[in-house]
């Protein structure tokens, strides 16, 4: 017993550990975009040209990287709430690398989304259902109710991107925040699917044809979907503050990657009153702290305005 927990103990840190410094480098990638971003204005050229803006790219893949092999080596109960501490390291880079200063009411925003998701995270994740086969997992994708959850998501990505990124991207962050963390219902089931699915492709072989089409149908809705998800982000960083982006997108992302796996694995089934009564009152404070994020954004503008004048 002693030395079956060994194992545990020690996976159980090392995940812990990979999740924190996950979530570190994930909240200085939006800074260091946002700092390419400027510095290739100044020097009018793309942004794409700028080193600061790739190491901010390479942090992206890395902190990433550091989720997958966190989720593997720890319970989501543990390893999503620390997502949040990304958003905290992130407010604080930005100011010292930015030097965009968040007032009273943006900081308290800014934690008040945090503590929000973390709740509704922590209450959420151990209804989880697990799926363990291919046929679990087909199964579960051809459920109508995610069928048509699914199409949902895509009209509503589809609408959001032919018409309201153009007409109003640059003047409603909500728009960019929307697009982002939408695709996060594609995003994280993608990847869980993968996991399971090369599992089975790598141990029968190519022979199993049908595990290796569900493979690369899931790798390529996952790809399409970082590579939109990447480019509005940059397109939301070009307009906003990296602290206003990223408070959002954290808890709409986390929200949207909650309500997508619900329908999926059916976990509403399991949830109790006062489940549901914790939850929202976890989504109640995210709302507040998003309202306080709002009222600052709103009211450094104003203060720029006035010091301009």
């Amino acid at each position: 017993m002693d030395v079956d927990s060994q194992p545990k103990g020690a996976s159980l840190s090392i995940g812990i550990l990979i999740a924190v410094v996950s979530s570190l480098i994930n909240g200085s990638t939006f800074v260091l975009h946002k700092k390419g971003i400027l510095r290739s204005r100044e020097r009018g050229c793309s942004y794409y040209l700028d080193v600061v803006w790739w190491t901010g790219t390479l942090f992206m893949i890395v902190g990433q990287i550091g989720n997958f092999l966190a989720y593997n080596a720890a319970p989501a109960v543990i390893v999503t709430p620390l997502g949040a501490l990304g958003v905290l390291f992130g407010a604080v880079l930005a100011s010292l690398v930015l030097k965009d200063h968040l007032n009273i009411l943006g900081k308290l925003g800014c934690v008040l989304c945090c503590c929000g998701s973390v709740v509704v995270v922590i209450i959420h994740a151990p209804k989880a259902v697990t799926v363990t086969s291919r046929l679990e997992l087909e199964e579960r994708l051809s459920d109508p109710v995610f069928v048509i959850y699914a199409l949902l998501v895509v009209l509503l990505l589809a609408r959001l991107i032919v018409w309201a990124a153009p007409a109003h991207g640059k003047s409603n962050i909500m728009v960019y925040v929307a697009i982002c963390s939408l695709l996060g219902s594609f995003t994280v089931p993608s990847s869980k699917g993968i996991g399971l699915v090369a599992k089975e492709v790598f141990v029968d072989g190519p022979s199993n044809s049908r595990a290796l089409a569900l493979l690369m149908g899931l790798v390529g809705v996952l790809a399409v979907s970082i590579l939109i998800q990447f480019y509005f982000i940059n397109k939301a960083l070009e307009s906003f503050s990296s602290n206003n982006f990223e408070a959002r997108y954290y808890v709409a992302f986390t929200s949207s990657v909650i309500l997508a796996s619900a329908v999926l694995f059916r976990e509403w089934t399991a949830l109790t009153l006062p489940d549901i009564f914790a939850m929202l009152s976890g989504l109640i404070t995210v709302f507040v702290g998003v309202v306080l994020l709002r009222i600052s954004e709103e009211a450094t503008i104003t203060w720029n305005k006035k010091k301009t004048e």
